[in-house]
């Protein structure tokens, strides 16, 4: 545990993923947009910006909402490039564009620096538990290198290829998580509506064939129609635009995607898109005429 962690993002996602790396006993040395929220972390070192961050860190991750904070964060004025030194790895666990990272990998390599591009699946309650999805590109001797810090954060940890492949795999994920939350919203307002209580909608759902995580993660968002943000449906539309984007470049037809990415556009359009993503249960209601439950 000689490496000092350098840590960038202190969101909804970032700032318990330092509190597990911080309680876990690893020395944190932590930078916010916003300083307040840095310095409400007990037990981190606070750093006046990126460039101090690296300057004072052998590993220095990053969270941050999309390409282009993590773009200013790593190449930008007082950026993480201008103060890392040879040997120093850089881990990124924002969900941003593979070509972006493709780039700045190869930037940080000019630096004698290494990156992985490593985002995670599991919400905010995945990073307060440290239960994430964590899909790692890059280097097997680098991932073997961060690989116990994966393992605070996370309890599924893959090395799925070399760099940016981590980036191209929480696309699919999230093609596959918000077309689930799109189908189980259909699912309740047609039970619902055809008189059956949304609650044992799910639970028989939930033991057969059917049954998913986002029916047990976003259940009682879902049932209490609350929709305070684990994850924000204005990230999820720029997680699918990531994903069409990749399905053009690869040649990949993506058309459900299409849909529910419009979806989240109406959201977005219509002043949620800061709700949780399992926000898109209204739409269905307000297009069927039914709240579920009612």
């Amino acid at each position: 545990m000689a490496d000092t962690v350098g840590f960038i993002g202190l969101g909804i996602m970032g700032k318990p993923m330092a509190e597990n790396l911080i309680e876990a006993g690893y020395d944190l040395v932590v930078h916010n947009r916003t300083r307040e929220k840095a310095e409400e972390l007990e037990g981190a070192m606070v750093a006046g910006s990126p460039k101090e961050v690296a300057e004072r860190s052998d590993i220095i991750i990053t969270m941050l909402p999309d390409s282009p904070q993590v773009d200013e964060v790593l190449a930008g004025e007082d950026g993480v490039f201008e103060g890392v030194e040879e040997g120093n790895l850089i881990v990124d666990m924002s969900t941003i564009s593979p070509v972006v990272t493709e780039e700045l990998s190869e930037q940080a390599r000019e630096r004698g620096a290494s990156m992985l591009d490593a985002p995670v699946s599991g919400g905010d309650v995945g990073a307060i538990n440290g239960t994430l999805s964590i899909m790692v590109g890059g280097s097997e001797e680098d991932f073997g290198r961060a690989l116990p810090l994966f393992e605070v954060m996370g309890d599924t940890v893959i090395h799925v290829g070399p760099v940016g492949t981590g980036q191209v795999v929480k696309a699919a994920n999230q093609i596959v998580v918000a077309l689930t939350i799109e189908a189980v919203s259909e699912a309740l307002v047609l039970g619902s509506r055809g008189g059956v209580a949304p609650e044992k909608i799910l639970d028989v759902l939930g033991g057969g064939l059917a049954g998913n995580k986002v029916m047990e993660v976003k259940r009682e968002k879902l049932l209490d129609h609350s929709f305070d943000p684990g994850f924000k449906v204005e990230l999820h539309h720029k997680d699918l635009g990531i994903a069409l984007a990749a399905g053009r470049e690869y040649g990949v037809t993506l058309p459900v995607t299409a849909v529910v990415d419009q979806m989240l556009q109406d959201l977005i359009t219509n002043g949620r898109g800061d709700r949780d993503h399992s926000a898109l249960l209204t739409l269905v209601e307000e297009s069927s005429g039914h709240e579920i439950g009612s």
